[in-house]
């Protein structure tokens, strides 16, 4: 069985779109992907008919927001294996999540001679709380290379990780190359230093079936909006143990058991995190996306994703003076393409493919240090999801081919 995209098309209104008199294809869904009618609605009913602030009310509308927004988090817990709900702390999104291991775990337990491990395909998102942490704590950075076939070189792993190395942590799939982590390599690695492993996961959870008990890794951060969900929500899921013996990175109403005046206790996982009124209608539009994607089965959004990657990447071969940025096998990387034509700057190239009725990403896509390793200021970037057909990419071929001549390339 293989999706039936067209049938999936009518879920979405905004595809319906026509952008400079041309059919809207959007080819931008690892920045953010387009929502169904599932997920609207959802999100629209709750304002109409449950909203009230959860956890708090002792009356019946009150408890209808709760048993909603705590049943978003069991489907949640269930789209990823989590052995619990408790597991899961719903966070403004990926970025979000990082920053409270970094300052929830890593503030409280890292120490000058202590080292982190990244690598070098990491989203700032990675990069940035680690760098502000080893600047309170004295401890430093280090970075896997790339490999020629721009995969995350661990040649050298066992001479890097050490007793010193306290974090690891790693993209699950680069923003900008699809290509997948070294998982399994990298988290046992990370266990015989008794490190804990950290996976930014906002590119692998919404494209490929993930159970996180089976990853092994200690965290794993993903955000809504990548997977279908709407913004300014996201997971971060981690081992029980860890979440209890962190502190909370945000301190405020409703994540406390009691407040004196010169102390307070926290309350249990996972509401010791979630300070203030939290995202509620954002949660229940989660969980919609969850179910939506759940329906759609997630080893069939993964088999679409494979076989229009490797249609794309076909494609773009044809193209003279094209270079794709990525690893070429489409089963072992996710359904991102970054490339770059001629000398034709990214950002010229967006603008004329939206005059196409094409959307697209250019830019450093927040990487810029892979940009240095790629030796490109920036790149043009395709991303696709379950609601992309195989003619929306020969548009873009056809797109392509336009800039090639406007700008006359040979």
């Amino acid at each position: 069985m293989t999706l039936d995209v067209e049938r999936i098309r009518k879920d979405f209104p905004i595809l319906s779109r026509r952008m400079n008199d041309k059919p809207l294809v959007y080819l931008d869904s690892a920045a953010t992907t387009q929502k169904p009618s599932q997920v609207i609605d959802a999100m629209s009913e709750f304002y109409q008919l449950h909203n009230a602030s959860v956890h708090r009310g002792a009356y019946a509308l009150a408890e209808e927001a709760t048993a909603l927004y705590e049943g978003a988090r069991q489907k949640v817990a269930d789209f990823i294996d989590a052995g619990s709900a408790r597991e899961i702390v719903f966070t403004r999104g990926t970025t979000t999540a990082i920053n409270t291991i970094a300052y929830g775990w890593g503030l409280n337990n890292l120490k000058s001679g202590d080292r982190i491990l990244l690598t070098k395909m990491e989203h700032h998102s990675n990069v940035v709380p680690w760098q502000i942490i080893c600047r309170h704590t004295g401890a430093e950075l280090v970075y896997l290379p790339i490999t020629d076939d721009y995969l995350v070189d661990t040649s050298d792993l066992e001479s890097i990780i050490d007793e010193r190395v306290r974090i690891v942590a790693f993209s699950g799939m680069s923003n900008v190359l699809g290509s997948l982590g070294p998982f399994a390599e990298l988290v046992a690695a990370a266990r015989a230093v008794d490190a804990i492993t950290v996976v930014d996961a906002a590119q692998l959870i919404p494209h490929i079936p993930t159970s996180v008990q089976a990853l092994g890794a200690d965290f794993v951060a993903f955000s809504a909006h990548k997977m279908l969900g709407p913004t300014g929500i996201g997971a971060l899921w981690g081992r029980m143990e860890l979440l209890e013996a962190m502190e909370p990175a945000e301190g405020g109403g409703s994540m406390i058991r009691d407040v004196q005046l010169h102390e307070s206790t926290w309350a249990d996982v996972p509401q010791k995190f979630e300070a203030g009124t939290p995202p509620i209608a954002e949660a229940i539009g989660f969980g919609a996306a969850v179910d939506y994607l759940s329906a759609l089965d997630m080893e069939q959004v993964r088999a679409h994703d494979i076989e229009i990657t490797r249609y794309a990447l076909d494609r773009l071969a044809e193209i003279p003076s094209l270079t794709v940025y990525g690893p070429d096998d489409s089963a072992a990387r996710g359904g991102v393409v970054s490339f770059t034509l001629a000398d034709i700057h990214p950002h010229d190239l967006a603008t004329i493919l939206d005059h196409q009725g094409i959307a697209l990403r250019a830019g450093h896509h927040c990487a810029r240090p892979l940009m240095q390793v790629l030796d490109v200021p920036a790149t043009a970037r395709v991303s696709f999801y379950v609601y992309n057909t195989i003619d929306e990419v020969d548009a873009l071929i056809a797109g392509l081919h336009e800039a090639r001549r406007l700008f006359g390339v040979s």
